[in-house]
């Protein structure tokens, strides 16, 4: 658990909100930090978005990039992590859609994640996919810890995107 704390703290210490948007972790993530004493300085929401009209109607998902892209791809956690921006108060979202088991037709413990920072009205976002193994609850468990435990590196470098931006 320390791991998280750091990442509760890094949060705090640079004055940044989050916003979770689950798929496949089925809000995990945001359960996870909720275990962090200090938390609810740092969490604003946790949208827990499994189907495809949730994603459209929370999230903003265009059925479009669910349609061309597939329900597991970075395209449609990128579009699920802005829209957490857009429907939060967060300065920093996390995103995740995948699949847990080998039931659909993509790969069991393949995982698509995207993490969007907003600095006034600039939103910059970065995205990866990452194979976790195990069964359904393994991977998923691994999917949320890796989720949130990348935040402060990929906060990093949402930054350096936000200044080559200008």
């Amino acid at each position: 658990m320390q791991r998280l704390e750091e990442v509760v703290a890094f949060l705090r210490d640079r004055q940044l909100v989050l916003s979770t948007a689950e798929s496949c972790t089925c809000g995990l993530m945001a359960s996870l930090l909720a275990d962090i004493p200090g938390c609810g300085q740092v969490l604003d929401s946790g949208f827990v978005v499994y189907s495809p009209p949730a994603k459209h109607r929370l999230l903003q998902v265009s059925f479009a990039t669910i349609e061309r892209f597939g329900l597991t791809s970075e395209q449609v956690a990128t579009e699920m992590a802005t829209g957490a921006l857009h429907a939060s108060a967060a300065s920093l979202s996390v995103a995740n859609t995948g699949v847990a088991d080998d039931a659909q037709e993509d790969e069991g413990g393949t995982q698509c994640f995207a993490w969007a920072l907003r600095e006034a009205e600039r939103l910059v976002s970065i995205s990866e996919t990452v194979k976790f193994d195990g069964d359904r609850v393994a991977i998923r468990k691994q999917a949320a810890r890796y989720g949130l435990e990348q935040l402060p590196q990929r906060y990093a470098q949402l930054q350096g995107l936000l200044i080559s931006q200008g």
